[in-house]
């Protein structure tokens, strides 16, 4: 009979929990609310960073097409510069620009037509220009990248220590009560709980979308080097025939 009183008093205190995510938040310790706040920002400026992403390399690609179809298409290329050497829309054109750019301030101080030595100089400086434009576009690509990369190693971490905090907080309160009942533990290890939640949350889309973003760069990255060697045997047919 009084074990059955304690039972009822125990159930009716913890029916008195608020154990929503809102209520879980207030009643949280300041440490593991710290956590809180900072794994949602970071889940949340990480679904930034991977909407930017995708969308930019989306629409990249799209320009790269557009790009290699005029570039092919047989037209001049003294043409195709003139309309996008002062205003390149994508890395693909920029890396085109950088090198007429070169060629053409060669050939008005008649470089092009000069000795071996020389031509091959100005072979060099120019595939030099475009790999250096190629290193600068990439690198403007994979801006915040680190960024999802350490969300998506420490995030779990971060978690963890709000759990591990969370759970300390539930034994504290039990030492201060001296009651085991679930209105005393419940907001503890529901906290701790929640903070594990959100490290996952916030670091699997991360890890996932570091990978499959890191992959669509590494591609773009390769087709801009062979646009590079395609152009450079382009420019070096013109030197060794202008010889």
């Amino acid at each position: 009979m009084e074990q059955s009183i304690v039972d009822s008093v125990q159930l009716a205190g913890s029916a008195n929990t608020d154990l929503s995510i809102m209520g879980l938040f207030l009643a949280a310790d300041p440490i593991v609310k710290t956590v809180i706040v900072g794994l949602m920002l970071a889940s949340v400026w990480t679904w930034a960073i991977i909407i930017d992403k995708v969308l930019k390399i989306r629409r990249l690609k799209s320009r790269a097409r557009a790009f290699e179809d005029s570039f092919w298409s047989g037209g001049s290329l003294e043409d195709l510069y003139d309309r996008i050497g002062s205003a390149p829309p994508d890395p693909m054109s920029a890396i085109f620009a950088a090198a007429m750019r070169e060629w053409r301030r060669s050939a008005a101080k008649g470089l092009v037509s000069k000795g071996e030595e020389v031509r091959a100089s100005l072979r060099v400086r120019v595939e030099q220009i475009m790999s250096l434009t190629i290193g600068r576009e990439m690198e403007s690509l994979e801006r915040n990248m680190s960024f999802l990369a350490s969300v998506g190693s420490t995030a779990p971490f971060v978690g963890l220590f709000g759990t591990v905090w969370g759970i300390m907080d539930a034994f504290q309160s039990i030492a201060a009560t001296k009651s085991t009942s679930l209105s005393v533990v419940a907001p503890g290890i529901a906290e701790a709980l929640f903070a594990t939640a959100l490290g996952l949350i916030a670091a699997i889309p991360a890890v996932v979308a570091y990978n499959k973003i890191s992959h669509d760069l590494d591609r773009f990255a390769q087709r801009l080097e062979g646009f590079s060697g395609e152009f450079i045997s382009i420019l070096s047919r013109q030197l060794d025939e202008g010889a």
